[in-house]
């Protein structure tokens, strides 16, 4: 059989669900809009949170796309052969239409259909969910499988751990899935289907998303059922086409090929991680992220350093950033127009270049000064500088001392608890739970922005939210500090509409007709054919206060805000790009 390219993939993933009424919804920013709970979007569904929980879809009930992922958590995998940081997402969604019966089959008829990918139903296995106290055992699915020919043995029952999809957060969607498996191996299959043997390749997975957890731990059931199902671009084509890692994927090798060439030593773990690495920091840049110390720009400071670091280690040359740019570029531009700005991204990328040389120059000294390097200097150097661990340890192993490891991965593991614990606490009452506070407080960000662009200038667009119970963060473009007699005109502004009776309506319509009546969307999101458009509106007089692109959910009138906005802090957090921290006080 020829191999499978990811736009032949692509294409035929599309094409087969768009043949079943599913309508093509564009790929989401990388950077969550509305949802706080994440700082990356990590899966296809965290754009559709709102219409998982109820919120109409303008473009319907039926959807399908791809999606373009950041997933760090597995970030110190990387360099095997199955992780990546960056990634492609398939996926499609019944937005309360069809459910199991119509989900099973489908993925079964276009896994191994003759017009689909033609795949042998002797190599395949899945998974259900074994049931617990709170959801029952998955029976219907599995007899779905079997009526679709999936042997007994083929079928395994898995518990929380295996078979439960969400929340993406502390609280959201969520529900039972069933999980496809391919056997990737040669050898013929075993008879029974056994997840532990790591031959076996999950390529596809389909969320019943029945059930929503509460900020009390609770498991409720829905209003209306849901279908989110995922196929991972990357690992599906080696699983198919036999091949020995993600790194020899059509959308990844070109860039591992170019690296692999550039490095004067062979390290094989270094080559894919900077491969990775770089392709995931282009897509990151492309979306408007930049390197800083917090949140998001945090990580992709990492990434860009772990990078510059390991290419010195292999010998590249000091443009090693700018081939390897333009090689995503060639890759990847086609399906993800934004990455085509080859040269704003290796810019953004030689400016961090140049900055990390001065901190590895701090770092040196550092490390000259101190007799014995123990873990805690080591994770500090980390975390405060973005040193790789790896990097103290040769600047140390230089000077004749050693560094202790242990406590460096212990202070490093006690560090992500507490991030762990603090994300909690801050996301607990992100916008996915639809909580009335966060309701209210996303209201609230469509005034605060049409206040900053009567203030400021219509240069001001939205770069992200992040949306708790009990506060606002708005993050928004503009390259200057705010006056503090500005930021008293829009405090004042707002409130001024929050004083009005006007209301908040929402339509249905094509884009081009959005943008013609003055709609407005968030940095970097893209819009399908049809939109849903939030307006902020006084009945009396018909004049609108704000019109944005959103989806949702928001008050129906803003005397349902019951309260009045107070700025707490106006700060840079990257160039060109402000924050504002607010409240709504009663």
């Amino acid at each position: 059989m020829e191999p499978i390219t990811s736009s032949l993939l692509r294409a035929k993933y599309l094409a087969f669900f768009a043949e079943r009424g599913h309508v093509e919804i564009p790929a989401a920013s990388l950077v969550p809009t509305h949802d706080p709970s994440v700082l990356f979007t990590t899966a296809g569904m965290h754009p559709l949170v709102p219409n998982l929980l109820g919120e109409p879809h303008p473009a319907g009930r039926r959807l399908a796309n791809v999606q373009k992922c950041i997933r760090t958590g597995d970030i110190d995998e990387v360099g095997d052969d199955t992780h990546l940081v960056s990634f492609e997402m398939l996926g499609n969604w019944s937005l309360g239409d069809y459910y199991k019966d119509d989900a099973i089959r489908w993925s079964f008829e276009l896994l191994t259909g003759d017009r689909g990918l033609a795949l042998p139903l002797a190599r395949l296995g899945v998974t259900c969910f074994a049931g617990d106290d709170h959801v029952p055992i998955d029976r219907e699915s599995a007899a779905i499988w079997e009526s679709l020919g999936i042997a007994t043995a083929r079928i395994q029952f898995l518990g929380r751990d295996g078979n439960w999809w969400g929340p993406a957060g502390q609280t959201g969607p969520c529900g039972p899935d069933t999980e496809i498996f391919y056997w990737v191996d040669p050898s013929p299959p075993p008879r029974q289907l056994d997840v532990a043997d790591k031959r076996w390749v999950e390529i596809w997975n389909n969320v019943f998303m029945g059930y929503t957890k509460a900020a009390d731990g609770e498991i409720v059931a829905l209003p209306r059922v849901n279908v989110d199902t995922g196929m991972g671009l990357e690992r599906t084509l080696v699983a198919i086409n036999g091949l020995r890692s993600v790194y020899d994927v059509d959308t990844v090798k070109p860039l591992y090929d170019l690296v692999r060439g550039l490095a004067s030593a062979a390290n094989e773990r270094e080559i894919r991680i900077i491969t990775d690495h770089v392709r995931a920091a282009c897509f990151m840049i492309a979306d408007g992220v930049a390197p800083t110390g917090k949140d998001r720009g945090y990580v992709l400071r990492r990434l860009l350093r772990r990078c510059i670091f390991a290419a010195q280690q292999l010998g590249m040359a000091p443009d090693w950033y700018r081939r390897a740019t333009s090689c995503v570029t060639a890759m990847l531009g086609d399906a993800y127009p934004e990455l085509r700005d080859s040269d704003g991204i290796a810019g953004l990328i030689e400016d961090e270049v140049a900055k990390f040389e001065t901190t590895l120059a701090h770092g040196l000294r550092l490390v000259a000064k101190r007799p014995v390097l123990d873990g805690r200097t080591a994770f500090d150097l980390f975390q405060t500088y973005g040193f790789p661990f790896e990097l103290t340890r040769e600047l140390a192993e230089r000077q004749g001392k050693h560094v202790d490891e242990a406590e460096f991965r212990a202070e490093l593991e006690r560090h992500r608890e507490l991030s762990r614990s603090a994300a909690g606490g801050t996301f607990a009452s992100g916008l996915a739970d639809h909580s009335a506070e966060v309701v209210r407080y996303h209201t609230l960000t469509h005034l605060l922005q049409a206040a900053l662009r009567e203030v400021l200038g219509e240069h001001v667009t939205q770069r992200g939210s992040n949306l708790t119970k009990d506060r606002l963060r708005f993050d928004f473009s503009h390259r200057e500090k705010i006056a503090r007699e500005d930021l008293a005109r829009v405090e004042g502004m707002v409130n001024g509409w929050l004083a009005r009776d006007l209301v908040v309506e929402r339509a249905t319509m094509r884009e081009a007709e959005a943008r013609a009546i003055g709609a407005i969307g968030a940095f970097g999101e893209k819009y399908g054919e049809l939109v849903s458009v939030y307006s902020v509106v006084d009945r009396g007089s018909g004049e609108v206060i704000s019109r944005e692109f959103c989806g949702g959910p928001h008050v129906e009138a803003l005397a349902d805000l019951r309260g009045r906005l107070r700025i707490v802090k106006e700060e840079g957090i990257a160039a060109g790009i402000r924050r504002i921290k607010a409240v709504l006080e009663q």
